[in-house]
């Protein structure tokens, strides 16, 4: 019994700890660069955003893939819904523009820490991985949805980019807010 209770504590330190890489993926991805986020021009926060958002939908299937619990598997689909609706109407702006996102410091750190959060969560079952699945996407949107209303909102030049990404972070800060939620659920 000893085991058990010491290998879910571990699989819990494991899952608390892996919530907050992304807010150290951030700092370490602007301390490593000479550029900073509010140095990005408008089609590299674009390129962000994006990755941002399709970040958070491989997250969201590999929930769907994963869980049982209803809570995870009802904000995982949310999150393919929303994400997904943003990102199109993100391309068609940026058709619309003749204009595309650039790849960037940020967008690559993003991603590469992403590589490492599926795979240390898809080793997870059952409840480790919702509390993991949970308190990851609690830390992302806190992180996220910071660098966007702090850092991207005030320094976006384009008056139509800015304006998405104001109608954009409205639907984000709900999800941070049903992620609070759906930590409790699953931790309680």
């Amino acid at each position: 019994m000893n085991k058990v209770r010491v290998h879910i504590t571990a699989l819990s330190a494991a899952a608390v700890a892996l919530g907050f890489v992304v807010v150290v993926a951030l700092t370490a991805a602007v301390t490593a660069q000479t550029k900073t986020p509010a140095e990005l021009d408008d089609l590299e926060i674009a390129h962000v955003a994006y990755t941002a958002d399709v970040i958070d939908i491989r997250y969201a299937y590999l929930a769907l893939a994963k869980s049982k619990n209803p809570a995870v598997l009802q904000f995982a689909q949310t999150m393919v819904n929303d994400h997904t609706a943003v990102n199109d109407m993100a391309l068609a702006l940026l058709k619309k523009l003749k204009a595309s996102p650039k790849d960037n410091f940020l967008s690559k750190q993003l991603s590469e820490q992403a590589d490492k959060n599926v795979k240390e969560m898809s080793c997870l079952t059952g409840k480790a991985f919702d509390e993991a699945y949970a308190k990851n996407e609690l830390a992302y949107h806190k992180a996220v949805n910071g660098l966007v209303e702090k850092t991207f909102i005030p320094n976006i030049k384009n008056a139509e980019v800015k304006a998405l990404f104001n109608q954009a972070i409205v639907i984000f800060k709900s999800h941070q807010q049903n992620a609070e939620k759906m930590v409790a659920a699953v931790t309680g």
